[in-house]
């Protein structure tokens, strides 16, 4: 299906390595999925922008509070970044997570409710749509993202991830991936996984590009998107 890395990674080799002692590598590959990252990144935004116009004129018309929810998540070597994304819960959301963790629906470290009740009537609408996602284009543009790459966790999320699953921490975290494209919230916390380690291991453009091209009918379907 694609091309393996350069540098073999034996993820068993990887269970006990702090993210800091992390192999990573820069290769043609990097170089040229970074230009590819701006070219395509600046494009979309571009397309987008009336839509996140109109988007972000909602969200202030239609709840209290910032248009822009920011997070502190976990990137390359789990090294720490502010991400962006349309708000889509009432202020002071994060607060009450605390009280929902007795419905969370997810295994593993992450949090996930089917019927959030923080979530706005607009929140409901963009996360289903993923149009809360389109200020990432700038996370990408920045470099601290990239189009395609294992979705960042939250950083107290990330700091829980173990094993060989920490090798999802060897690349940038990006928009799309493997997960996002095979049902994404439907899935397994181990699924979810298993799917970055295989991305890690065979990343290629040609793996890239066809995530990518699968992405918008996943988002135009709502699949797993809550």
């Amino acid at each position: 299906m694609a091309a393996v890395l350069d540098t073999q990674i034996s993820l068993d080799a990887l269970a006990q390595r702090p993210a800091a002692t992390l192999p990573f590598t820069y290769s043609s590959y990097d170089f040229a999925k970074r230009i590819m990252d701006i070219v395509v990144g600046s494009l979309l935004l571009a397309l987008m922008a009336p839509l996140m116009l109109v988007t972000a004129l909602l969200v202030k018309l239609t709840s209290r509070g910032p248009v822009i929810f920011r997070q502190e998540r976990a990137g390359l070597g789990e090294q720490p970044f502010t991400m962006f994304k349309f708000r889509t819960m009432r202020v002071g959301a994060e607060d009450d997570r605390t009280f929902l963790n007795h419905r969370n629906e997810k295994d593993g470290p992450v949090f996930k409710i089917t019927n959030d009740p923080r979530l706005t009537s607009l929140g409901r609408l963009l996360r289903r749509s993923s149009i809360d996602e389109l200020p990432q284009l700038f996370n990408v543009l920045a470099g601290h993202m990239s189009l395609v790459g294992p979705r960042p966790l939250w950083m107290p999320e990330a700091k829980k991830v173990t094993g060989p699953e920490r090798i999802r921490l060897a690349v940038k975290p990006g928009l799309t991936c493997l997960w996002q494209i095979s049902g994404r919230s439907d899935l397994t916390f181990a699924q979810w996984m298993s799917l970055d380690q295989y991305y890690v291991a065979h990343r290629c453009l040609l793996l890239d590009a066809m995530i990518m091209i699968q992405t918008l009918p996943v988002i135009l379907s709502g699949q797993g998107a809550y």
